[in-house]
């Protein structure tokens, strides 16, 4: 089969992909472009998960693009909504039509003397293809589409029951009139406990530790009122800038004064599930925002709890049974159906292996540059967003920020953009400083940060807009090279 040339190769068609396809289009015009994605749909997260009450845990004004508004009245969105929007936002702009869907990336390669990558993949056959590109930008996520994260369960094979992880939920599944237990206590057990409550005979959440949770609004008022007298996307602009600034308030403030910020998340959880409530399974040891904070629309969750539908266990698992889980303390739950909410498999680039001139690439290795590509790395550039605030506000200004970069490259007659490090005093850190397990799990798999810019992933907003809608893009540490010939 004949190799394929594109000016950039993007990989991954969810919502990464297709806003850094708008970008490339709106920015940069003249560019030829594929979007490669390993499914058969667009949307990605949002096309993958189908879990009872699948939503988003960040408000829709700042998870929506940038350059299209989020019109719906809810901004805690249900996952449907939010894959329609983004194929939505594909049709409407032609992006659809660069995508080459069930194409998996195996593996890529730079070289030097022709300033292009070499993109191996695989179609929807299983054939082996094979693509030319200038520059690669990787919208693949964080974590193994195929797989989710399962601990080894002691005694699992003698329950009876059915066991699911919510990355591969059954569409068959009945759970009418059933016992349920969901293992865990982060954002995915939130939403499916009270979403479970319609159908099932009683649900309960088993969680080892507490999470902080927070209720927040399903709609916004304010933006509602405004639509009467402004045009959408002043309405949008609005509460974008907004939600913003009460995410970056709220995550500086529990930075600076966690206690305060544990008191009134506390306060508002015993408010909703009543006096007689044990508060110890909503009061983490850690404090607010060393790991990331769990929403919930309406309080539905403390809704639940309270008329006796759902509850709540914080416990180690002994073993499992025939008829459910025994728990260190003695305690026996039984269970008809168990899922494991026990998180995600990390995974760097969507699995992709990278190599330059003949010399394999480990990115677990390499420093991160701007929080966009990392060191000694040509031409390529990784989508990844905030752990404190919506993904695609990171995704769309990295996006604008690569677009600058190479309009820079042919303003200049360049084909080659490097970061270098020459600063001995720059210390590598942790790519994510989160206390998650998913995080802490993964972190030999993934790339390092500075203790200084540029090399640091500072997860601010407004910082990151500055650098990278606005400053220079030659910096001293960005090398170009390989001019045209």
């Amino acid at each position: 089969m004949a190799t394929k040339h594109f000016d950039v190769v993007i990989v991954g068609a969810g919502l990464s992909g297709i806003g850094a396809a708008y970008h490339l289009k709106a920015n940069c015009p003249g560019k030829t472009y594929t979007i490669l994605e390993g499914r058969q749909a667009i949307g990605g997260t949002w096309d993958l998960f189908r879990y009872p009450g699948i939503r988003s845990d960040s408000d829709m004004y700042t998870l929506g693009y940038n350059f299209k508004p989020w019109t719906d009245p809810k901004i805690i969105a249900d996952g449907h909504t939010i894959r329609n929007y983004i194929q939505e936002t594909a049709r409407e702009n032609g992006i659809d039509k660069h995508i080459r869907f069930g194409h998996k990336v195996l593996s890529s390669s730079w070289s030097s003397d022709t300033a292009t990558w070499t993109v191996n993949a695989t179609n929807e056959k299983g054939e082996a293809v094979t693509f030319t590109c200038n520059f690669i930008i990787s919208c693949t996520g964080y974590y193994n589409y195929d797989a989710g994260y399962t601990p080894e369960f002691p005694g699992i094979k003698k329950y009876k029951g059915t066991v699911i992880h919510p990355q591969k939920w059954p569409e068959d599944l009945d759970y009418t009139g059933k016992k349920v237990v969901v293992i865990g206590s982060g954002a995915t057990a939130v939403t499916l406990v009270p979403a479970m409550t319609d159908k099932a005979a009683h649900v309960t959440m088993l969680q080892r530790s507490p999470t902080y949770v927070a209720t927040v609004p399903q709609t916004d008022v304010i933006s509602q009122a405004l639509r009467r007298v402004l045009p959408e996307m002043a309405v949008y602009r609005l509460g974008r800038t907004r939600n913003v600034g009460i995410q970056m308030g709220v995550f500086n403030l529990s930075k600076s004064r966690p206690k305060v910020v544990r008191r009134l998340l506390l306060a508002q959880v015993r408010a909703q599930v009543g006096k007689d409530f044990d508060m110890k399974h909503f009061t983490p040891v850690y404090n607010p925002w060393d790991e990331r904070l769990c929403a919930v629309p309406n309080g539905d969750l403390f809704k639940v709890l309270r008329k006796g539908r759902a509850s709540v266990v914080t416990d180690h698992i002994d073993t499992f049974t025939a008829r459910g889980i025994k728990l260190k303390s003695g305690q026996e739950l039984e269970a008809d159906i168990i899922i494991t909410a026990t998180g995600l498999d990390l995974q760097m680039l969507g699995g992709m292996q990278l190599a330059i001139d003949g010399q394999p690439f480990d990115i677990s290795k390499a420093m991160n540059y701007k929080g966009v590509m990392f060191e000694g790395l040509p031409n390529f550039g990784m989508m990844f967003g905030y752990t404190n605030a919506s993904w695609t506000l990171k995704s769309d200004i990295s996006s604008e920020y690569l677009c600058r970069l190479m309009k820079h490259m042919d303003k200049h007659g360049l084909r080659q953009c490097t970061p270098r490090n020459s600063d001995a005093t720059v210390q590598p850190e942790a790519f994510v400083a989160m206390r998650s397990g998913y995080i802490q799990r993964a972190a030999g798999k993934m790339p390092k940060q500075g203790n200084k810019a540029p090399w640091k992933v500072y997860m601010n907003y407004a910082m990151d807009l500055a650098t990278l809608r606005y400053k220079p893009i030659e910096d001293g540490i960005i090398q170009f090279s390989n001019p045209v010939p």
